[in-house]
């Protein structure tokens, strides 16, 4: 049942993303922001908007067959294709939040630009990370 593991391994990788993200995110936009409690409440907000949006985006990548002569591209190209859908999707949800709590558009373009740059260098060896763990995984493709 490849299907019912690799649900397991989703979720866990939602889980440890989101902790990284929210965390990174909280430390921009106070430091953007100068208001601790403005980066609290950005980072606490999108915990359930990013969580479900990054389990849906790890549903889509799960189901894209990416292959060449029949052999799956399980690489680097893959997880850097990844990172940037991701980091597309994450940065509008960040700077909607953002706008939205702290009443600033000029903040919230700040905070998602800063991100573009953090999140993608953490995503993408978050990802080099779970390439390398079995967790979730019948067998490697």
């Amino acid at each position: 049942m490849a299907t019912d593991v690799s649900y397991k391994r989703h979720i866990a990788k939602t889980i440890t993303w989101r902790l990284v993200g929210t965390l990174d995110t909280i430390l921009l936009s106070w430091f953007i922001t100068g208001d601790p409690l403005a980066g609290l409440k950005i980072g606490l907000a999108e915990v359930t908007t990013k969580s479900v949006l990054y389990y849906l985006h790890e549903r889509v990548w799960y189901k894209i067959n990416l292959s060449k002569d029949g052999v799956l591209l399980e690489s680097r190209k893959r997880h850097v294709a990844k990172t940037v859908t991701w980091r597309f999707i994450g940065t509008l949800d960040t700077m909607t939040l953002a706008w939205i709590i702290s009443d600033d558009p000029l903040a919230a373009l700040q905070i998602g630009f800063a991100e573009v740059i953090t999140k993608m260098i953490l995503y993408y060896f978050h990802e080099r990370m779970w390439y390398r763990i079995n967790f979730g995984l019948t067998k490697r493709q």
